[in-house]
């Protein structure tokens, strides 16, 4: 049976908006799988190498043969180990900034055309356009993000000296910039504005409603959190077997290619659905700005209202 397409441009409260969000996952998380991996196959290499060199690194330094005073007993190995640590984090940093920007806008348009389709009808292509059309300005927000951020580092480090009510109020303060963020990423790439456009959105809808915007984040904010953690959890106790029969058969993981590919692919698979549970939290910012902007404007319930007296005439 095919899968009723769920209206978004409805006016929803907190928990039907929570519930629309699970129907729309168990809808199209399928289809969505599929066009993540489709157009993240040079990004995924990009993490494997990262992971490579990450592990290379950690494994070096803690196999690393050192005497009773600390001291390396082959300080060339510490510097290569070193060497594959700065490059991994460096990697990291650089792919984790682009693959997060670059998701953020695929999930986001995904949803626009989920709605300009009405359903799971359109071509994974069209999802790609819209994200490449959108580039630059997706681009431009990210580089807005590291000021925005810096604040929020700055107004935390602050709170932090305040006990008990610091904490809340850090805890209010970052679930109401993710909100107003996502929102106004999705103002901008479902509504062709420019940068500054979506973030004067964003905020609009989001200080209007900030703590049904707050709660739907912080809530779902958790529950994809537990989800992420039970997906990981074969693959923890997988590694955490390996490592177990690693220590108890004395195998020296640092010339162990066995060992070096496991854990780089169990790396790279965390990267991987760290990015991937992004783009689920992305949905949830969607989801959210139809409500916000249908209750703000009310323009598809006065176009039904229109159609109703079209008909009766």
């Amino acid at each position: 049976m095919k899968d009723k397409y769920i209206e978004l441009r409805i006016n929803r409260d907190f928990g039907d908006i929570l519930s629309v969000y699970f129907d729309f996952l168990r809808q199209n998380l399928k289809k969505f799988t599929n066009v993540f991996l489709s157009y993240n196959g040079v990004f995924l290499i990009g993490l494997l190498i990262t992971s490579y060199f990450l592990v290379s690194g950690f494994v070096g330094m803690i196999t690393d043969g050192y005497n009773q005073y600390g001291v390396s007993a082959n300080p060339g190995n510490t510097e290569a180990y070193v060497t594959y640590l700065i490059i991994g984090f460096a990697l990291f940093a650089i792919i984790f900034l682009v693959v997060s920007g670059f998701n953020y806008s695929l999930s986001s348009s995904y949803l626009v055309k989920y709605d300009e389709h009405k359903g799971m009808d359109f071509d994974k292509k069209e999802v790609w356009l819209h994200t490449k059309s959108n580039l630059g300005n997706t681009l431009l927000f990210i580089l807005m993000l590291i000021p925005i951020y810096i604040g929020f580092f700055i107004v935390a480090v602050i709170m932090a000296f305040i006990p008990l009510l610091g904490m809340i109020a850090q805890y209010i303060v970052q679930f109401g910039m993710t909100a107003w963020i996502g929102v106004s990423f999705f103002s901008m790439l479902s509504q062709n504005k420019g940068t500054i456009e979506g973030f004067g959105e964003g905020w609009n809808l989001v200080i209007n409603n900030f703590w049904r915007s707050v709660g739907v984040n912080f809530i779902l904010g958790l529950l994809n959190g537990l989800l992420f953690f039970i997906i990981l959890m074969v693959p923890i106790i997988l590694v955490g077997i390996y490592t177990f029969h690693v220590v108890e058969n004395n195998i020296q993981v640092g010339t162990s290619v066995v060992a070096t590919v496991i854990y780089t692919l169990g790396t790279c698979l965390l990267l991987i659905l760290m990015i991937y549970a992004q783009c689920l939290s992305q949905f949830v910012n969607g989801i959210l700005f139809y409500a916000l902007y249908e209750k703000t404007y009310n323009i598809n319930t006065r176009s039904k209202i229109e159609q109703i007296g079209q008909t009766e005439q």
